[in-house]
């Protein structure tokens, strides 16, 4: 039993490879779900994947210019990003229209911008790369900029937590404590695209926001607390990262969508069996003898 441990365990983190992309899974790990779960309370889950496809055509900018060079790509995507948030804010707030309506228009333009540009200045494994990423490919740079952007999102988010909290739940009070709720907005936002920017080298511009909201989602399962969310949200996506990748080695798979189809398997069970919301509790609530007390 210890030698099948040990081979299927540790025998991968005997090449470099892997043990970088272990190391920049775990960052994302701890980034990322937090990020989801208060997209998840803001009711802002699908402006998530929208956002995820707003930093293809910076990213396909910085291919163009440089290559593969991940900072230079990094910084397109950043710089592109944060242009169609504001850009979606300006005309939400211009016409009235909703903001995540004009997210959803903006994010068809950036994907279809992107795809154009990346196909027109390289080839259809290029293409692959981007949208696609490769986690396994991760190189000791891009180790050192997806450490650096996760462990900047992890102190902030933990300077702006309680603005962030009330900024969620009543907005009007924090106006009221003399600090704009459009900052605090702003600010998260910022740290949504720079997570993205982040995991698209890791799991590209398609998947990237999957490691962000499976966790979160599956979360809501199991959890009816911020903190208990955000805890099981990074739990899940460690085991996701962690265990996407051991398959992927082993069983010879593209490792990306490993870690998101476990990720997504998790949801999948929770959604089943989860202590709340899910179909079993929801049976166990209507099989209770009228007047017993609910556990859920």
């Amino acid at each position: 039993m210890l030698a099948l441990l040990d081979a299927w365990l540790m025998a991968p983190l005997e090449y470099g490879f892997m043990r970088r992309a272990l190391v920049a899974g775990l960052a994302l790990s701890l980034a990322a779900p937090p990020l989801g779960v208060f997209l998840m309370l803001r009711g802002m889950s699908l402006i998530g994947d929208a956002m995820a496809h707003a930093i293809l055509p910076g990213v396909a900018l910085g291919f163009l210019a440089a290559g593969f060079s991940l900072p230079i790509m990094s910084l397109g995507g950043i710089l592109s990003g944060l242009l169609i948030a504001l850009l979606a804010g300006s005309v939400s707030q211009m016409t009235g229209h909703r903001e995540d309506s004009a997210m959803a228009s903006f994010f068809l333009i950036s994907l279809a911008a992107g795809v154009m540009l990346v196909s027109l200045g390289g080839s259809s494994v290029d293409l692959t790369h981007v949208l696609f990423g490769s986690i396994l490919a991760v190189d000791s740079t891009a180790l050192v900029l997806i450490a650096g952007i996760s462990s900047l999102i992890v102190v902030t988010l933990a300077v702006i937590f309680r603005a962030l909290v009330v900024e969620c739940l009543d907005p009007l009070f924090l106006r009221g404590q003399g600090v704009r709720g459009g900052v605090v907005h702003g600010i998260f936002l910022g740290l949504v695209v720079l997570n993205l920017t982040a995991g698209f080298q890791t799991l590209g511009t398609l998947m990237a926001v999957g490691l962000m909201m499976l966790p979160a989602t599956t979360a809501r399962f199991w959890s009816q607390r911020l903190e208990g969310l955000i805890a099981i949200a990074i739990v899940i996506a460690l085991v996701a990262s962690t265990g996407g990748l051991l398959l992927s080695y082993h069983l010879s798979l593209p490792s990306g969508p490993a870690i998101i189809l476990l990720a997504g398997g998790g949801y999948v069970l929770s959604a089943l069996f989860g202590r709340h919301h899910s179909l079993t509790a929801r049976w166990r609530r209507h099989a209770a003898p009228l007047g017993a007390p609910e556990h859920d």
